[in-house]
């Protein structure tokens, strides 16, 4: 198996373990506001976590950026709740083509989420000297993971919204509130102090 597979399949394997569902959260409670039409927005977003991600993954595991783990495990969760509580406050009168506050948290809440696998990341790679390759690699297998749990949310949304006949508002009212009660009960299993 070639270095660029390992790190691939690591990545995907890495968004899609479901003991790793912290991250489906983030991705699905970043979606929620979105429809199988908005495609293109929902895209525009995992590739911003993707971004925030690689930035800070990098950053760590090249040693530049050194966090507490204890304290990354708990702004993760906060992560996932700020960003469905901002769903939930959202006003009914949603613009999706508006830039919204959901690319804003894509991005910089992808900077926490790439410290939280940084310390696993650097005892595969060892002493390497070059970990472009593998970065990108595993990037790419993260992208892909994120895009497929989104193209199963959006199918789901579709199923409820569009032929069950929820209401959008209702629909994002419930997968936020349940996304914000289990980040919640995370964050208390993760305080740091």
């Amino acid at each position: 198996m070639s270095t660029f597979s390992l790190y691939f399949d690591l990545g995907l394997t890495h968004i899609l373990d479901i003991n790793g569902y912290d991250h489906i959260l983030f991705v699905v409670a970043l979606c929620a506001l979105y429809l199988p039409r908005d495609w293109r927005k929902v895209l525009i977003i995992v590739t911003a976590f993707t971004i925030g991600h690689s930035i800070t993954l990098a950053l760590s595991t090249l040693r530049i950026v050194n966090v507490n783990p204890a304290l990354i495990e708990f702004l993760i969760p906060v992560t996932i709740f700020v960003t469905a509580l901002s769903n939930i406050l959202k006003k009914d009168r949603f613009d999706p083509n508006k830039i919204q506050l959901n690319y804003v948290f894509a991005l910089f809440f992808g900077l926490i989420h790439g410290l939280g696998f940084s310390n696993y990341l650097r005892s595969l790679l060892g002493k390497d000297e070059s970990i472009v390759t593998q970065l990108f690699a595993f990037n790419v297998g993260l992208e892909l993971g994120q895009i497929v749990i989104v193209a199963v949310f959006l199918v789901i949304s579709y199923i409820f919204i569009g032929i069950f006949g929820v209401q959008r508002r209702d629909w994002r009212l419930v997968v936020s509130s349940a996304i914000a009660g289990i980040a919640f009960m995370l964050m208390l299993d993760t305080k740091f102090w």
